[in-house]
């Protein structure tokens, strides 16, 4: 009897994990509808936005759930077309060509895979989070400016000083063409959904806001016919080109070597920090395991040169959809795989629902996630508190706008490193006995001369001038080093002291050593007898 009673027990004992698994999955099914409703719009207005097909959106959103989600790395955070490479795939399309997109995005991937390898996904913290700001800024800038053309029905003149610079001109032609004005009242219908919808905190939890503007906009154009231009749907199959030996040749060919090798250095650690900095903040959301940064930075990597080869949009961790699964209640890596199986049954079944789709819909969804990227609440008390972090991060934004992302993103780095250099060269000079008063006088007290020489003799030699440094010696602070340096009596001994500097670099030395010198001079009388003190 006890025997039966005890294979009974055995026997109910796995119903305890089988229900917590059966929790899992409903919470992971629960949460991939959500990022899916999430990732439509924002995969094909990428697409749209980038000049290239709107399914290809859609192949990189399923290669980074399908693929990209079963690897390890992070486990909650979700890749896909991301509108921070916007621009970039644009101007590498309108240069290079369609069928050169995915020999730059293979090569990126294979370059991110060799980053986690030797295990440099780590470093990627170490990035200034004034230069990421400023990059996302200035990508926010740029895409508004561009897909402002877009709300109207209009084309974009290309680079970001353009298209800045014609908005007058598009505000001229939009107010008298009832076309635009009508795609345009579209575009804003959506933005203000965009920004109206998350407020009612019950249904937004239900229908994220992107669906619901993208498919209200799409279904007052079609009652009401509105002149407004639609996706253009080629079909899955159609668009997906893997490249040839002819678009990696176009690559290499003269002039275009060194833009090909910007664009995919700019890919690379734009896709890379836009992860890495994703994952760090999906981990702040939930209590899971934590991101290994080399195996994320490899996921990625993989995810792009899949993409790459598919001719594809590249990829990136994107905290829009990342932080909608966490949200939504996602448990496990599943949940974003099986997004990226909703995409795929939706891109295989229902092509033809992107023809309805207005453009300035769409244009209006990236014009709200290009705001999303302007750092307009953190701005202020970051220049009250460091305001050289405020001064890289506007630099850094109105680099990118000015001229590409790769220049504007090396030129904040150089800013961030030149301002730690300067704030970590801080050199301080203690002063001792500058204002002593002279020694009193004293007469020659010899017999048979003690009147005559009393009250009469030369002050007495003052003790020497003590002057010690504190902190770190660098060139930076060289001149103002040597100001006060000279600025002491030149008839006074000096004893400089070095013991105290923590760091003295070569030409601080050299400097110093040129002073001495001086100051010894031929005549002996601003000879400083006392050689000063090596660190």
């Amino acid at each position: 009897m006890r025997r039966f009673r005890v294979a009974r027990l055995r026997s109910f004992r796995p119903s305890i994990p089988s229900r917590q698994a059966l929790s899992l999955w409903r919470a992971d099914v629960t949460a991939s509808l959500v990022v899916f409703l999430v990732a439509v719009p924002l995969c094909v207005g990428v697409a749209v936005a980038s000049g290239v097909p709107a399914e290809l959106g859609l192949v990189t959103g399923i290669v980074g759930g399908l693929f990209t989600g079963l690897l390890p790395g992070s486990s909650l955070q979700v890749s896909g077309p991301a509108a921070g490479l916007t621009v970039l795939v644009y101007e590498a399309v309108q240069e290079y060509g369609l069928g050169t997109l995915g020999a730059l995005v293979l090569i990126a991937g294979v370059l991110q895979l060799a980053m986690g390898a030797l295990r440099l996904g780590r470093w990627f913290r170490a990035i200034s989070v004034a230069v990421v700001q400023g990059m996302l800024a200035g990508i926010g800038l740029v895409l508004i400016a561009g897909q402002l053309y877009a709300l109207a029905d209009a084309k974009a003149p290309g680079s970001g000083p353009a298209n800045l610079g014609g908005l007058p001109k598009l505000a001229a032609d939009t107010a008298g063409s009832g076309a635009a004005l009508a795609a345009l009242a579209v575009g804003a219908g959506t933005i203000v959904l965009l920004v109206v919808w998350p407020k009612w905190r019950r249904a937004a939890r239900v229908v994220p806001a992107p669906l619901v503007a993208v498919a209200l906009s799409t279904a007052v154009v079609c009652v009401l016919d509105l002149p407004v231009a639609r996706v253009e749907v080629a079909g899955l199959l159609e668009v997906v080109q893997p490249p040839g030996g002819a678009d990696f040749l176009r690559l290499t060919e003269a002039g275009a070597v060194a833009g090909a090798l910007g664009t995919v250095l700019a890919f690379t650690l734009i896709a890379s920090a836009e992860s890495l900095f994703s994952a760090a903040a999906v981990d702040r959301l939930h209590d899971g395991p934590r991101t290994d940064y080399d195996k994320e930075l490899m996921a990625q990597g993989a995810g792009n040169t899949v993409c790459g080869l598919l001719g594809a949009l590249p990829m990136t961790a994107v905290i829009v959809r990342s932080a909608a699964n966490v949200q939504a209640g996602a448990r496990t890596k599943a949940s974003r795989v099986l997004h990226g199986v909703w995409l795929l049954v939706f891109a295989v079944a229902f092509p033809a629902a992107l023809g309805v789709v207005p453009v300035a819909a769409l244009a209006g969804v990236l014009v709200h996630a290009g705001g999303k990227l302007l750092p307009v609440k953190q701005w202020r008390p970051l220049w009250r508190e460091h305001r050289g972090e405020a001064v890289v991060l506007a630099a850094t934004a109105v680099a990118i706008v000015a001229t590409n992302m790769f220049e504007g993103v090396l030129l904040g780095l150089l800013m961030a490193v030149a301002k730690s250099a300067w704030e970590t060269s801080h050199v301080h000079l203690e002063i001792v006995g500058l204002d002593e008063p002279a020694a009193p006088a004293t007469g020659d007290t010899t017999a048979g001369d003690a009147t005559a020489n009393c009250g009469t003799g030369a002050p007495g030699p003052r003790r020497p001038i003590r002057v010690r440094a504190l902190g770190h010696a660098t060139f930076l602070r060289l001149p103002k080093l040597l100001d006060q340096l000279e600025a002491l009596p030149e008839d006074r001994e000096i004893e400089l002291d070095l013991s105290g500097l923590r760091h003295l670099d070569h030409a601080c030395a050299a400097a110093l050593g040129s002073w001495e010198e001086q100051r010894r001079g031929p005549d002996g009388t601003n000879r400083q007898k006392t050689p000063s003190i090596a660190p």
